[in-house]
């Protein structure tokens, strides 16, 4: 082992897109003595993770998955008799996936720390090289998407963000051929501005009125619009190209990361709840006019507060208004019965708790409408 390895970091920067996974491997061999070495990313639905190099599978799931949900090292021995390695994949809060490297021994603290480093490198540079090729797209995919689910997913921010202040992590339902429903975030400063749309209609037609109405509210606010101007903004645009025929049912966030304050658009929107100890509760927003239904809209902000330690959900009708086979509404039922399952996990395992619950609710049967759900902690 090298006394002084490269810094993986430079490596990759010089690496061509596609090649990162070769290249940290090559690196944890030649400077750490590595055997195998897996570099796997989690799917679309956040249930599998998916081979980028090493074998089709891991000799154990269980534990590259618990690493991933975790986001905590994970150290076994290989039946070769070295030490098996998991390290999460992550960037900036969001769940690329694991790595999983065999050591000759039980690394030391310092050892560890340069791994981990390694590892966040890894994460950080596949999350950017995302652009410039297909390759992690097609890893993530165990099937081919529908149109309307290609634009929506391309659409996207990420599927999670976060630092010691938040995190925030969102999925789609079901992952292959959603279309109207998305979210959006972006993160300047101390706030955190949030979205989350239902797009009328089914297919292409939804997935394009929800692209119009993102990347209007996106035109605004990139001109420093507040969350009232960038609704109005989205109405105008969307009301322009459907004449009303359609609309965009959207909730728009404003959240202060230091005080807890929360600035609310509440354009016919998603739900949204609080989780505070060990309740649950709506917030009250009164609903006004989704974007686009008419002309030179406007709209109000109101307000609550989050509290340290809050959880805030936010679903689409899809898992609200879910009612398979003549079951109650899923969100006067199953959806409180879900969400208290998630306390203890973080936001990114919370929302695919939430949708494995939805997916038990139908009972197989193919549901009605796509589904998005948001789910943001408060960490303060």
């Amino acid at each position: 082992m090298s006394d002084q390895p490269a810094p993986l970091g430079s490596l990759l920067r010089a690496a061509p897109p596609d090649r990162l996974p070769e290249v940290a491997a090559e690196h944890l061999r030649r400077h750490f003595a590595a055997g195998a070495v897996q570099v796997l990313v989690s799917d679309l639905t956040g249930t599998r993770l998916q081979p980028l190099i090493g074998d089709p599978e891991p000799a154990d799931a269980t534990t590259a998955l618990r690493c991933f949900a975790s986001q905590q090292p994970g150290v076994e021995r290989a039946p070769t008799g070295q030490v098996r390695l998991h390290l999460p994949l992550t960037c900036w809060g969001e769940r690329v996936g694991v790595l999983r490297v065999e050591l000759p021994a039980q690394p030391s603290d310092d050892l560890s720390e340069r791994l981990t480093a390694d590892s966040d490198d890894l994460a950080t540079a596949m999350r950017a090289a995302e652009t410039a090729t297909d390759r992690y797209h097609r890893a993530r995919r165990r099937g081919r998407l529908t149109m309307a689910a290609e634009l929506q997913w391309d659409l996207l921010p990420g599927r999670a963000l976060g630092d010691e202040r938040f995190l925030v992590a969102g999925q789609l339902e079901p992952a292959y051929d959603v279309r109207g429903d998305h979210f959006d975030w972006a993160l300047d400063g101390d706030r955190l501005t949030l979205t989350v749309l239902n797009g009328h209609g089914d297919g292409m037609e939804a997935a394009l009125l929800t692209s119009l109405a993102v990347n209007a509210m996106r035109n605004a606010r990139r001109f420093g619009a507040d969350i009232i101007e960038q609704a109005e903004l989205a109405s105008d645009a969307i009301h322009s190209r459907y004449a009303g025929t359609v609309h965009a049912a959207t909730l728009l966030l404003e959240i202060d990361l230091v005080s807890g304050g929360v600035a609310a658009v509440d354009a016919g929107s998603p739900h949204c709840l609080i989780a505070r100890g060990s309740g649950i509760e709506q917030v009250p927003l009164e609903q006004q006019l989704p974007l686009g239904m008419f002309a030179e809209a406007h709209y109000e902000i109101q307000r609550f507060q989050l509290e340290p330690g809050d959880r805030m959900l936010v679903v689409s009708d899809g898992v609200h208004a879910a009612t398979p086979t003549g079951l109650p509404r899923f969100g006067e039922s199953g959806l409180l019965s879900a969400l208290r399952r998630t306390r203890l996990q973080p936001a990114t395992e919370a929302v695919g708790t939430v949708l494995r619950g939805l997916r038990e609710y139908h009972g197989g049967a193919e549901p009605e409408d796509d589904a998005v759900m948001v789910c943001l902690d408060w960490r303060r």
